[in-house]
């Protein structure tokens, strides 16, 4: 049996903190508490911890502000606690490539879940090859190609596209790519999420090669879609 994952916990009320490390032991984690974002970014130095579970309040640093700097050298999941009705800091955390949020007051075996999924979707990707054109998703990897260009990928973000790609020409609404990405057709602010997740998408893909986030189209109202009358599924033998 192997060792069980680590979760970094961040969050300034000590209540709060009590709370989601003793959820997240009893489902199998080893904590790591922390009552400020810095002392959290010092541990990443010398841990590597399987979730960072990180409150948006914090003093000093945000837990935005330190989603952006996790982004910036590690693919850790990383789950945010917002307060209900705050759809902005949910918009802005998602823009700064968290995975997932849950919003409080929480239910304990929703925490406990959402951890354990994000745990296992941070496993390499499997299934099939998509590719629409010169961009394609790999199983294996967190990431998109486009010709020789690799574009690092979030696991919702890999989801949202592989589903995307592999539909061509096809629009695919948003509670489809809820379920697609995050394994749920309903939740609160799941429109948001999604249109986050494709303006992420879009921003990484312009990056490598400028014009490529167009390929993922917008039907108002409707869901997203990419055209490709050459898209191909290959089967990973």
């Amino acid at each position: 049996m192997g060792e069980a994952p680590l979760a970094f916990v961040v969050d300034d009320e000590p209540a709060m903190l009590e709370i989601i490390t003793f959820v997240l032991e009893t489902q199998g984690f080893r904590c790591e508490s922390f009552r400020a974002a810095e002392p959290a970014w010092i541990a990443l130095g010398r841990l590597r911890p399987d979730l960072v579970v990180l409150d948006v309040m914090l003093p000093g640093m945000s837990g935005v502000e330190l989603c952006a700097r996790i982004r910036a050298h590690s693919d850790v999941p990383v789950m945010l606690v917002t307060a209900k009705g705050e759809s902005d800091d949910r918009i802005a955390g998602l823009e700064a490539d968290a995975d997932d949020y849950v919003v409080k007051p929480f239910h304990p075996r929703e925490l406990a879940l959402r951890a354990q999924r994000l745990v296992r979707r941070n496993e390499a990707p499997a299934g099939v090859s998509t590719r629409a054109g010169l961009l394609r998703v790999d199983p294996g990897a967190l990431e998109a190609v486009i010709g020789t260009e690799k574009v690092a990928l979030t696991m919702g973000e890999y989801r949202v596209l592989q589903a995307l790609l592999t539909q061509p020409d096809e629009v695919i609404d948003f509670r489809a790519l809820l379920i697609a990405g995050w394994g749920e057709a309903d939740r609160l602010g799941g429109r948001e999420m999604i249109k986050t997740t494709v303006y992420r998408l879009r921003h990484k893909l312009d990056a490598a090669a400028p014009g490529a986030g167009q390929v993922v189209e917008s039907v108002r109202g409707a869901g997203y879609l990419i055209r490709s009358a050459a898209a191909t599924t290959v089967t990973d033998l």
